[in-house]
Order: C-alpha cells, then structure tokens, then sequence
C-alpha cells in the first residue's frame, strides 16, 4: 500500500506520552462508578435496586470502551490515517459525496441506525428479567455492534463508499459475494418495510405527531440551505435555530391536535403509507445535504436530547427496578411475550443496542460517502453506536420500572390475556411476578394516560411509553402530566423511527446500484440520473408494497415477514463481521482478526441456533413448520385456532408459516456459504499473502483539516486556525472542511 505509515493517528495528535496522575485519577474513578453499578445489579437477591446504578454501569462501561479499546481499533488495528483523502474530498459532487462536518454526520449516522430496535427490543426481552438484557446491550455494543459499524465504515470508506454486498462481491469472491448480495438485499427490504409498519402504527389517528414530524422537513430544508448558501459552515448557529424551531414544532403539534386542524392531519394508516413512500422516494434522490443529513441531525437533537433528559430523571427520581434480575422464563422458554430460553432468543430480540447488521448498511452507505477523515470513524462509528445503545438501556429502564403484572397485561397478546381487566389480572398474578395487581389497577393505568385501556398492546412502544410517563411526571408535573408524556413518547418514538427509513432508501438504492452496476456499468456511478431515479423506486417499491398490504391486512404483508426481523438483522450482522474479518485479513493485519473474528463467531452460534430452532423446533409457538402442520391438522378438521378468525384466516397462518420457515432456512444456508467462502479466502490470504487483490481506491494526499472527535484538540485548533488565517477566514467558525 502506499500510504505514509506516519500518518495513523486516531486523535489527529502524535504525541503518546505517559497520561498526567489527573488523568489516571479521571479514568479511575470512571471505572470504578462503573464496576459498582454493575456489583449492585449482579449481586441483588431479591431487594429493590434503583435504576440509578444501571445508568452508572452503562455510562462508566461506555467511557472506558470508547476511550480505551475504540481507541486502540482506530490506532493499532486499523493504522487510520488523516492525511489520506476520503471518497468525500475526492469525489465530492454535491449529491451523494460531499464532506459534511463531523458534528452533522454525527446526527445523520446516529439517527439513521437508531431505529424501532434500541426503543422496542430491550421492552421485550425484559420477560427475563433486567440483568440478562442489560448484560448484552452493554458488553455488547463495546466488543460487537460499535467495532462492527467503526470497522464496516473504514473499510467502506478506503473503497470509495461501496455498498456491504458490493465489497463481499469484490473481496470475497463471486460466488460467496452473490449470495451476501442477495441476502442483504432481501434481509434490508424486509427491515424497512417493519421499521415503516412501526412508524405507521405510532402515526395514525395522531394529528400531534403527524404536523411535527411534517415540519421537520421544511425546517430541514432550511438548515441544508442554511449551511450550503447561506452560511457555509456555521453549523453552531444553524443548530441553535433549527433545535428552536424543532421545539416550536412539538409545541405547535399540541395546539394543532386541540384545534380544528386535528382533522386535516388526523391520517388513516392507507393514507401515511403513501405518504412514507412519496417522501423516501425524495430522500433517496434529492442531494444529500438537502434534505437527508439536515434532518438526521436535526432528529438527533430530539433523540438525544430526551435520552439525556430520561437519564437525568432517572438520577432524579430515583425509581426502582420492580422487574426480577433473571425471571423463570429464562430457562423454560415459555413467556408470554415471546417464546423461546435465553439463549439464543434474547440476543436476538435485543439486536439495535448491541449488535445490528442494518447498521452496516449505513456504514457502508451514505456515512462514508461524507466523513471528511478516517480518523473521525472513531467518533461516527463506535461513538453513534454507543449512543443507541444508551437509548437502549433507557428502553430496558422503563420496562423495568413499571409493575411487572402491569408489563405482562400490556405486552401479552389478547389471545392470552383475554380481553377485560379482570382476565388480564387473574392471567398476570398467575405468573406471580411481583405483588398482585387487580382490575381496578390496570383501569386507572389506562386512565392516568388517557387511554381506554392499556391491554394486549404489544410490540413495545406503549410499554416505553408507559415507562417514560412515570419517570418525566415525576420529575415534572406530578400525575397530572401523566398522559401529556405518555402521548409525547409515542410521538418521539415516530420521529425516532422515521430517520432510518429515510436513511435506509438511500442506502438500499446504493446497494441495488452496485449490484447492476456488476452487469450494467453506468450504475456503478451510484450518482446518475436514470439510476438513482429507478433503483430508489424500486426499493421503495419494495417496502412500500409489503407495508401496504401489511396495513391492510393483519396476517399479511409485512406481518407474514414479522417474524423474521430479528433473525434476519442479526445474519446480516453476520455478513459484515464476515467480510471485516477478511479485509483485516488480506490487508496483513492477521494478528488482529480477533477484534471482528471473535463477535463473528458468537454471532454465528446465536443467529443459527436461532434459526435451527424456529426451522425445527417441535414448539408450535417457536418452530415455522410445526406451527404449518398443526394449523394444517386443524383445517383438516374443519378447527379456527388463533390468532385466525375465519378459516380463510387458518389458510392464511399456514402459507405464512411456509414462508417463513422456507426463507429461514434460506437466509441461513446464503450466510453459511458466505461465512465458509470467508474462510477459504482467508486461508489463501494467510498461506499465499502474495496473491491477495485489495480493492481499496489509490492513496490521494488529503487537503482537508478537520478535527477527529466532537471537542477539537490543541493542535487541531491551531491547524485550523492556520488555514483559517490563511484563507481570510473571520476565524470565528472555520468553514466545514477547511482546506489547505
């Protein structure tokens, strides 16, 4: 390779003298806030533990992950390096390539991976109890999920922006690289469309949420123009006039829903899906800066700004953890939200948090199609990744803290429960969790937010809801403001989910692009017309079209596929670790496999259990095709099981059990051929190193000066201070990407 060997350096600094005792005192006392938190919440037998210490396990875990080992990945592992250019610099265009300051691509990244998965996953897997969750998420996303995004961006970056199945194609082979193209494709449609189904379900009938969210894009619009015309580069002060007019939004939202507008913006879910489609469509096409990044950072600072404000409640109010540490359902696999044992069910369920494959996606999307320099991978990958995980231990939080029989009478289908308060208490006291909880106890829940009733409504959101409301009114407000948070939440949760959409058309029309580009040449240029118009079309052809159906149908569409979201993002995982593995491989740094080799191989033991088990399982609420024989049994005896309620219904339940169980068994064999692909080509790379082809673009010295973290260090204040000055700069705020 030919680029300066001096030139690696995480922090853009040289220096790597001995750390000063203050900083050692720091770092100390960090880890030691953090190993205290995670003794009170191992060692707890029985007595109430305060939430509190959850956070401090977390945050103190977090500190020492991005400081020390993101750290060593980035220097040692990766070797990045700030004087070579990015595809950004290179091949800016002003559409999809463009250098776009590390604080605004922070807030796309973030808000592209941070979906429905760290708000709704944790809620779920919480059936077992609060440590085992809280245990994935965290040590998690420290040795997987942030390594995987941080590494997947890298090498994404070092090869011009290409798409995760493109650079499985170009480094592992043909063979093993179509059927990650393939996989990938299928698996990113099929997250999209349940990802939407979320956000459309959160949406409808709510003029509050609709008219915010809607503003978000004028006011998008005009911070990209702000940034691109008007100002260039004064990122501080488009931030502090589009957070104000974001607030005035949510605000306005309140006063739209209580007046005679509520109607205009009161939307069946037919009608918001049309909606979704049109505006990913646009998305996916119009400039990047325009529209895309603006409101990604945008939707960040409502993101984190109520995680952070959850958190600080949290400290403040001080509530307890009500749910066990580790529930019976662990190990006997029968809960009523969802069937399966601890393992591997809760590292699936728990995915976004801790490990996701979506988000290599955009790793290997729009992010390195605009990071200024290799040495902000850091910051934008580990860093971003850490951050969604926090939100996820915020989500674990609120499930945690809410009465346990209360949690089950919500998340538990009504097939269960049944269908009045009374059968919903009699159900949940029988799993004895908890003190019991009556009739009347769940009717004042439901009142205290405003609801009819609280039962059987399932897939988390509520249960985030619900757990928000009782932190944020204790802190503010009293009961009183019970329902105003409650509703607040659900529309977050919306907002929450709508920027990886977005975000996700984009990239699922970059990778259809490189596939064809593989048989058609001119759509490799991921940035001509005629291809960026027809492959966004057809990718939100495709969501678009499993989504409606889904709205319209409750066992079909996007519900036939439901069952396979978990699974199939945590194989996609799989897929990047695989290719990262490689790369680290064939670019001579074998001795460090183990950083992406390690996540892969527990990845793999998780994901294909999982996937043997819902194949083969002779449980019918596990296994695909025992459910397909036993609802087949019953058509034959002319039975209506549920959730069927006809006997088209039963007909219906069996075709998607078949699809299921058939695209469960596919899946999984295409990542068994690309893992075993893998490995043939490590082994030719470690026995002939010679004979290995690096795809990577050709080393181009870089003109930009820009800082690697969010907090810009002494030196890199004086460098761009320097071009500032140079450039007759105002200095105020050097320009994003200042040149040399």
């Amino acid at each position: 390779m030919t680029e300066p060997a001096a030139a690696a350096g995480n922090e853009g600094t040289t220096g790597r003298g001995s750390p000063s005792p203050g900083k050692i005192a720091v770092w100390t006392a960090v880890a030691l806030v953090g190993a205290v938190g995670w003794a009170v919440l191992a060692l707890s037998r029985g007595e109430e533990v305060s939430a509190a210490w959850m956070v401090a396990a977390a945050l103190g875990s977090y500190a020492i992950g991005y400081r020390f080992y993101a750290r060593f990945i980035a220097r040692r592992v990766l070797r990045v390096d700030k004087s070579r250019a990015t595809p950004a610099e290179r091949l800016d265009n002003g559409v999809d390539f463009h250098p776009t300051d590390r604080r605004v691509l922070f807030g796309h990244h973030f808000a592209a991976v941070a979906g429905a998965g760290p708000l709704v996953g944790p809620v779920l897997a919480a059936q077992m109890g609060y440590l085992p969750g809280t245990i994935w998420i965290i040590v998690g996303v420290i040795f997987a999920g942030a390594v995987q995004d941080m590494v997947t961006l890298f090498f994404s970056t070092r090869r011009n922006g290409r798409s995760l199945g493109q650079m499985a194609r170009d480094e592992i082979g043909p063979f093993g690289g179509a059927a990650a193209l393939v996989a990938v494709f299928a698996i990113m449609i099929i997250l999209l469309a349940v990802l939407a189904l979320v956000i459309v379900n959160a949406l409808a009938h709510s003029p509050w949420g609709v008219f915010s969210i809607a503003m978000t894009i004028p006011i998008a619009l005009f911070m990209g123009f702000y940034l691109r015309v008007l100002r260039p580069g004064r990122v501080t002060e488009v931030s502090v006039i589009g957070v104000a007019l974001l607030l005035l939004a949510i605000v306005a939202g309140g006063w739209v829903a209580e007046s005679s507008l509520a109607g205009t913006f009161t939307l069946e879910p037919g009608t918001l899906v049309i909606w979704m489609v049109a505006y990913g469509f646009l998305a996916s096409v119009l400039p990047v800066w325009m529209l895309l990044a603006p409101r990604d950072y945008l939707s960040t600072f409502m993101k984190v700004g109520t995680i952070v404000l959850l958190a600080l409640g949290v400290v403040v109010a001080l509530p307890t953890l009500k749910m066990p540490a580790v529930t019976d359902f662990a190990t006997r696999g029968d809960g009523p939200v969802f069937a399966g044992s601890l393992f591997p069910f809760v590292f699936i369920t728990i995915a976004c948090g801790a490990l996701s494959g979506f988000h290599a996606l955009v790793s290997s999307g729009t992010t390195p199609k605009m990071i200024q320099k290799e040495t902000q991978v850091r910051m934008v990958g580990y860093g971003a990744m850490l951050t969604e995980s926090f939100v996820a231990v915020m989500a674990m939080i609120t499930a945690c803290i809410i009465d346990p029989g209360l949690f089950f009478a919500v998340n538990s289908p009504s097939g269960v429960v049944g269908d009045t308060v009374q059968s919903a208490s009699e159900f949940v006291n029988g799993l004895g969790l908890g003190a019991p909880i009556t009739a009347e106890d769940l009717q004042a829940a439901a009142a205290a937010v405003e609801e009819d009733s609280l039962l059987s409504r399932t897939g988390g959101a509520p249960t985030f809801a619900l757990g928000m409301s009782e932190i944020f009114s204790a802190v503010i407000g009293g009961a009183g403001m019970k329902a105003f948070w409650y509703h607040f939440a659900i529309m977050f949760e919306a907002l929450f989910i709508l920027t990886t959409v977005d975000a996700g058309t984009r990239v699922g029309r970059f990778m259809l692009q490189d596939t064809l580009g593989n048989v058609f040449k001119p759509m490799k240029d991921v940035s001509w017309k005629p291809g960026v118009w027809l492959a966004s079309a057809v990718v939100v052809g495709g969501w678009g079209y499993f989504l409606w159906v889904g709205v319209h149908d409750p066992l079909g569409g996007i519900n036939q596929l439901f069952p396979l979201f978990g699974i199939a993002n945590q194989l996609l995982a799989a897929v990047a670790l695989a290719v990262c593995t490689t790369l680290l491989v064939k670019s001579g740094r074998l001795k460090w496999a183990w950083v992406t080799g390690v996540p892969l191989v527990w990845d793999v033991a998780v994901t294909l259990t999982a996937s043997w088990q819902k194949i083969f399982s002779g449980d019918p609420a596990v296994g695909f095709f025992t459910q397909r024989r036993i609802y087949q049994e019953a058509i034959e005896r002319g039975e209506v099981l549920a959730p069927a309620r006809d006997m088209a219904d039963m007909h219906t339940v069996v075709t998607n059990s078949t699809v299921d169980g058939v695209l469960a068994a596919l899946f999984a064999l295409l990542i068994i051929v690309v893992i075993v692909d893998a490995g043939r080509v490590c082994w030719k790379a470690v026995r002939a190193p010679e004979s290995v082809t690096l795809h990577e673009a050709p080393y181009q010295r870089s003109r930009l000066v820009a800082p690697a973290g969010l907090i810009a260090t002494r030196e890199e204040k004086a460098e761009l201070a320097a071009v500032a000055a140079g450039d007759g700069d105002d200095g105020a705020e050097p320009p994003v990407g200042a040149r040399r």
